[in-house]
């Protein structure tokens, strides 16, 4: 059995810097949103139930994120394409962001082994990171639970600010 994902980040790190693609095929870089707080989540894979309901639930509070000063920013492994299809099918209103590479999710560290129905494999973690205006790591959610998850996180941001 896989043993729990050890986070080398914690918080008051810098939080890694990175530029990659987003929903739009456009590139985003992490410094682009330098000042704000930043809710960058990574899940496993696009339109599967988990990754469904926490995309769904950052939908339904994206704009009292935005509110109170944040942005939200999904990273997964998948590519643009991938991105694009769950984005239109579920109405998400922020960037999703592709890497296929696995540089984020390496430099993040959560990416790591993973257990299903009793098979090993690597994949990605579902962790959340939240970045303060001035590019630290001021929370790390290690264990989310899809359905909570995003509320949890517009607490925190309100009590961040």
């Amino acid at each position: 059995m896989a043993k729990d994902l050890e986070l080398s980040l914690k918080p008051g790190d810098p939080a890694p810097g990175f530029t990659t693609l987003a929903t739009d095929g456009s590139p985003v870089s992490l410094s682009d949103f330098a000042g704000k707080w930043v809710v960058l989540y990574f899940y496993p894979k696009d339109d599967t139930p988990g990754c469904t309901k926490e995309a769904c639930g950052f939908r339904d509070v994206y704009r009292q994120i935005q509110k109170q000063g944040g942005v939200v920013l999904g990273v997964s492994v998948d590519p643009v394409k991938a991105h694009q299809k769950f984005t239109t099918k579920f109405q998400l209103p922020f960037p999703l962001l592709a890497d296929t590479d696995h540089r984020i999710v390496s430099a993040y560290g959560v990416w790591g082994e993973k257990v299903f129905m009793g098979r090993n494999y690597f994949g990605t973690h579902r962790v959340t990171f939240l970045i303060g205006p001035d590019g630290r790591i001021a929370r790390i959610w290690p264990k989310v639970k899809p359905e909570e998850h995003p509320a949890e996180v517009l607490e925190a941001l309100k009590g961040a600010r």
